[in-house]
């Protein structure tokens, strides 16, 4: 047993600062390139803090175990939506100034198409290809029509040296595939000692763990007082997690989502998003009050998980 928590904990360790070196390298590439601000924080940022998540379902999949992969892509959207939400409101209330609304609509649709996923238990490579195509519309769509960006970009900041990037970039992305091996790999060993479903490992020990960058990056802009991009990290993973996530864990592992994960998760993990998309059109900031109450659903959510 303690072989497994160590693997966990060091997989947990090793995708915290390998994504954080993986962004800091692909946002030093990225202006070395002279690409644009929103190019930056919505394709080249958005896609490398997703990584975590990514490498981890990927792996899970690989090792016959997609109850890990996909309670991994929902379990982060349902942390990113009442944890990480529910954090940064209590550091500081979210003021809601329209921003992200669009996103939001589309962060709702793609949780709707994949509650309906798990119900019709069918997997197929083509259905991970059009997810895939999904998240290149997206990309595609909000590079077009930017609007007011999904998040504050101008506070990401890379290295200048392009050797410099490249390397951290490359050395995260090491790290990264390592600490996912070794997360995949310690929570299937917890899952057989503790006689618990690998969805629950899923839904709650990889799912947490994966998000931390989401988390950190949260918070950190919450105590700066920046809305945009505490609010972008939420909805813009959330989509990230969906379309290419789940895209790349159909692609390479076509089989059916766990019937499990059709209940009362997709149904939170729904009805959280709708709540947002209602917010952000009808109320003025996420005060510490609601933030509390997203928190509580969060906590109460993994409490039953464990207990059923």
């Amino acid at each position: 047993m303690l072989n497994a928590i160590l693997l966990s904990l060091a997989g947990l360790v090793g995708l915290g600062i390998g994504g954080e070196l993986l962004v800091r390298g692909a946002v030093g590439i990225a202006q070395k390139l002279g690409v644009s601000t929103l190019f930056t924080g919505l394709v080249i940022v958005g896609f490398a803090t997703s990584m975590p998540e990514m490498v981890a379902s990927v792996q899970a999949s690989l090792a016959g175990s997609p109850e890990i992969a996909w309670g991994n892509i929902i379990g982060s959207n349902l942390a990113n939506t009442l944890l990480i939400l529910g954090l940064s409101a209590l550091v500081a209330p979210i003021i809601l100034t329209g921003v992200g609304r669009r996103d939001a609509v589309v962060a709702l649709a793609v949780t709707v198409l994949l509650w309906g996923l798990v119900l019709s238990g069918y997997g197929a490579r083509w259905i991970g290809f059009a997810l895939l195509f999904g998240i290149i519309a997206y990309i595609v769509w909000r590079y077009r029509n930017p609007g007011q960006a999904l998040e504050d970009e101008e506070d990401e900041e890379g290295p200048q040296n392009g050797v410099i990037a490249g390397t951290l970039f490359a050395v995260g992305l090491g790290i990264l595939v390592l600490g996912g091996d070794a997360l995949v790999t310690g929570a299937i060993e917890l899952a057989t000692i503790f006689e618990v479903p690998e969805t629950v490992i899923g839904l709650t020990v990889v799912a947490v763990g994966t998000s931390l960058p989401e988390l950190a990056a949260s918070v950190a802009a919450a105590l700066r007082g920046k809305s945009a991009l505490a609010l972008g990290n939420v909805v813009g993973s959330n989509i990230y997690n969906i379309l290419l996530i789940g895209g790349a864990t159909m692609s390479i592992a076509p089989t059916a989502l766990p019937a499990d994960l059709g209940g009362l998760q997709m149904a939170l993990l729904t009805a959280s998003t709708a709540a947002l998309l209602a917010l952000l059109w009808l109320a003025k900031s996420i005060g510490r009050t609601l933030g509390g109450l997203l928190l509580a659903a969060f906590v109460a959510n993994v409490v039953l998980v464990f207990a059923s």
